[in-house]
C-alpha cells in the first residue's frame, strides 16, 4: 500500500506519468472495437426483452409463510421450465412478501398456460383456489421505455447547461457527451450478448451510471481547468497540462471505482448465483459494467478527446510554439557559440601593435585612452600641515601585558 501512496505522489507531482493524451489514437481504436463488439452484439442477438415490455403471463400461488422461500422458488423455477413449452422455458420466479411466489412466462395459449398451472400445483401442493392467473400487457413496459427515453433526453440537455456554465466551454460538453454515449452502448451490448433480460430495473441501472459517469468526467475537467488557466505561467502546452490533470485525480478514480465496484459485485453475484433471476441482478449488471465503463471513459476518451477538440485553438496553438521552443534551446545552450575552424581568420589582440607586414586582415581597433584622474578625488592622502616632529612620548615606557600574580611588583 505504501508503493501505492508513492506512485499516487509521483503522479501528482508529475515525477512519474502515463501519457494518456499522447496516446489518444491508441485509446480510440481500443473503444471503437469495443463499441464495434456490443453494437455487433445488438445487431446479432439483439435486446431480450422481459415481459413488461412485451407482455406475458403471471401466476400467484398463496403458500405458508415456511414455504416462501427460495428453495420453494428455485424447485418452481424447474418445473415450469421442465414443462417443453418454449415461452415457460425462461420463468421469472420471485417471492412476493411471506405470502405467494410469483411466476411470469411469456405469453402462453389457452392449453400451455393451464399445463403450466397445473405444474405449479403439483409442484408446490396447493389447491387451485390458492392460485390466480393473470395476463401482462406490453403497454405498462412501452410507458416505461417512452418515460425513460423522456429522462434521458432532459438529462442530457442539463448535462450540457450545467458543463457550459460551470466551465465556459462547449467543448467539454462534447467530450463529456461522447464519454456518455460510449458507456451507454457498451451497457446495452453487454445486456445482448449475455443474454440477460431488460427490465424497468435495467432502466434504472442505466440511468444511474449516467450520473457516475459525469461525475468522475467532472472531477477530471475540473482539475484540467486548473491546470490549463495560465499556460504561458505554468510553461506548458494544453495536451501536457491536461494529461497531468488524469494522472493527478487517477488514483481518485481507481479508489473511489474499486469502493463503489465491490459491493455492486456482490450483488450481481447474488443476484445471478444464489437468486438465478429477477429484477436484483438487471440492476446490478447495469450497474457493474456502467461503472466500470465509466471510470475508462472519462480518463481515456473523454480528456483525450477534449485536448483533441482544442487542439486548433489560438491560445493552445501559442503554447505548443513556446514550449517548440524552449525545447530547442535547452536541447543545446551552446549552439549559439561558434565552432573554432581552420579558415578562420586570425587578428592581433586589440592595442597590442602595428598591424604585421603583409597581413591581410586589418588589426582591430585600439580601446581609447583613459581620462586623468580629477585632482582631489578618490582617495587621496592629506597635505601635511606642519613639518613631523618627535613625539614627548616617544621614550615613555610602554605598559607590558603580565601575569595576574605579577601585577603591582617591582
Amino acid at each position: 500500500m505504501g508503493k501505492f501512496s508513492r506512485l499516487g505522489n509521483d503522479l501528482y507531482s508529475g515525477q512519474k506519468s502515463i501519457d494518456f493524451v499522447g496516446r489518444r489514437w491508441l485509446w480510440y481504436a481500443i473503444s471503437a472495437l469495443i463499441v464495434a463488439v456490443a453494437v455487433g452484439g445488438l445487431v446479432g442477438k439483439g435486446i431480450n426483452y422481459g415481459i413488461e415490455f412485451t407482455g406475458g403471463a403471471e401466476y400467484r400461488v398463496s403458500l405458508p409463510a415456511d414455504q416462501v422461500d427460495q428453495d420453494t422458488a428455485d424447485e418452481l423455477r424447474e418445473a415450469v421450465a421442465g414443462t417443453d413449452i418454449d415461452n415457460a422455458s425462461s420463468p421469472v420466479v420471485t417471492t412476493s412478501g411471506n405470502e405467494a411466489i410469483l411466476i411470469q412466462t411469456e405469453p402462453l395459449s389457452d392449453t400451455e398456460s393451464e399445463e403450466v398451472a397445473q405444474t405449479i400445483l403439483d409442484a408446490t401442493g396447493a389447491s387451485s383456489d390458492d392460485l390466480s392467473q393473470s395476463e401482462i400487457g406490453a403497454s405498462w413496459g412501452q410507458e416505461v421505455a417512452e418515460r425513460a427515453l423522456l429522462g434521458l433526453a432532459v438529462f442530457l440537455v442539463l448535462v450540457v447547461l450545467f458543463i457550459w456554465a460551470y466551465f465556459r466551454q462547449w467543448k467539454m460538453s462534447v467530450a463529456a457527451l461522447v464519454a456518455l454515449a460510449h458507456d451507454v452502448i457498451i451497457t446495452i451490448g453487454v445486456y445482448a450478448l449475455s443474454g440477460f433480460e431488460v427490465s424497468p430495473a435495467t432502466v434504472t441501472g442505466i440511468l444511474t451510471i449516467l450520473g457516475f459517469s459525469l461525475y468522475d468526467t467532472v472531477v477530471v475537467f475540473d482539475k484540467v481547468r486548473e491546470n490549463t488557466a495560465d499556460l504561458r505561467g505554468s510553461r506548458q502546452t494544453y495536451a501536457k497540462a491536461a494529461n497531468l490533470a488524469v494522472n493527478q485525480t487517477l488514483v481518485r478514480s481507481i479508489n473511489t471505482s474499486i469502493v463503489a465496484l465491490i459491493p455492486v459485485a456482490c450483488i450481481l453475484y447474488v443476484g445471478v448465483v444464489r437468486l438465478g433471476t429477477g429484477s436484483l441482478k438487471d440492476l446490478a449488471l447495469a450497474l457493474f459494467v456502467g461503472m466500470a465503463a465509466g471510470v475508462y471513459s472519462s480518463v481515456f476518451i473523454a480528456t483525450p478527446l477534449l485536448a483533441h477538440l482544442k487542439a486548433r485553438e489560438s491560445e493552445v496553438l501559442l503554447a505548443e510554439k513556446r514550449d517548440k521552443a524552449r525545447r530547442r534551446a535547452m536541447a543545446d545552450r551552446y549552439a549559439a557559440v561558434p565552432a573554432f575552424t581552420e579558415d578562420m581568420p586570425v587578428a592581433d589582440e586589440p592595442g597590442a601593435g602595428p598591424e604585421r607586414p603583409g597581413s591581410q586582415e586589418p588589426s582591430a581597433p585600439a580601446a581609447p585612452p583613459r581620462a586623468p584622474e580629477a585632482s582631489g578625488r578618490g582617495r587621496v592622502a592629506p597635505a601635511p600641515q606642519r613639518p613631523v616632529q618627535k613625539s614627548a612620548a616617544s621614550g615613555r615606557q610602554q605598559p607590558s601585558r603580565q601575569p595576574r600574580s605579577k601585577r603591582g611588583r617591582k
